[in-house]
């Protein structure tokens, strides 16, 4: 049986939310045709006056499995005057994804949906959308949401599990990246410390702790990225 649970995706308005949605429920084979916003085609937006104006108004629900995980989708609107319906949401989430945009960096309103996420103490995985676009600048993205957010952000863009132990196959120093990481939590620190690893046990009870919010980059609407933070999310 299929481990369940409940993700809700949160975004200031114009971040890409839906975009990314669409392209985890195409990726995941739950729909056959990739939607847009701006063609007003998009599977979630089914209301008249969210396909007229482009954007969320109501949460919306979908349902895709991925592997060995079944996940309830929320889409919730992103435009600060809907709000009060993208709180109702928070009630039900096993978990959440804040998209940021990567044009536009952590916005106001990104920081209002923080706020919300760490009072009701959800575990929060975080999506730089629009990465295409550019000038856009991953080092600079990463150090806007350390600053603005969290310092526990990690880009976990290049990560992966083997035989129950974290590893890292990215282009940077792998040495740099869990060191980041241990310094999360005392417990990730005492672990690398005596074995210079990181189980994946760990790294998902830091996750659930809001130790740890891994952090991944990509473009939604050309789907890279997408199936590298779906991955993780299994």
């Amino acid at each position: 049986m299929k481990k369940q649970l409940t993700m809700g995706i949160l975004a200031h308005v114009d971040a890409g939310k839906t975009t990314l949605s669409e392209a985890m429920l195409y990726l995941s084979g739950a729909i056959r045709k990739l939607g847009r916003v701006d063609k007003k085609d998009a599977y979630l937006d089914t209301d008249a006056q969210e396909r007229a104006r482009g954007i969320t108004i109501f949460s919306k629900q979908a349902r895709f499995s991925w592997k060995d995980l079944g996940i309830t989708l929320l889409d919730t609107p992103g435009h600060v005057d809907f709000s009060a319906e993208m709180e109702r949401t928070l009630q039900v989430l096993d978990y959440a994804v804040l998209v940021v945009s990567g044009a536009d960096g952590v916005q106001g309103h990104t920081e209002t949906l923080w706020k919300l996420l760490k009072r009701n103490h959800i575990p929060t995985f975080l999506c730089v959308n629009k990465m295409d676009q550019p000038g856009t600048d991953k080092e600079a993205l990463l150090a806007n949401i350390r600053k603005r957010l969290d310092s526990s952000a990690i880009d976990f863009s290049d990560v992966g599990c083997a035989e129950g132990n974290l590893v890292y196959s990215g282009d940077a120093d792998s040495e740099t990246f869990f060191e980041e990481l241990a310094m999360c939590d005392e417990r990730l620190m005492e672990t690398y410390l005596e074995t210079m690893e990181l189980e994946a046990d760990q790294i998902r009870y830091a996750i659930r702790e809001r130790k740890v919010f891994p952090c991944y980059f990509g473009s939604a609407l050309k789907l890279t990225g997408v199936e590298a933070f779906l991955n993780g999310m299994e």
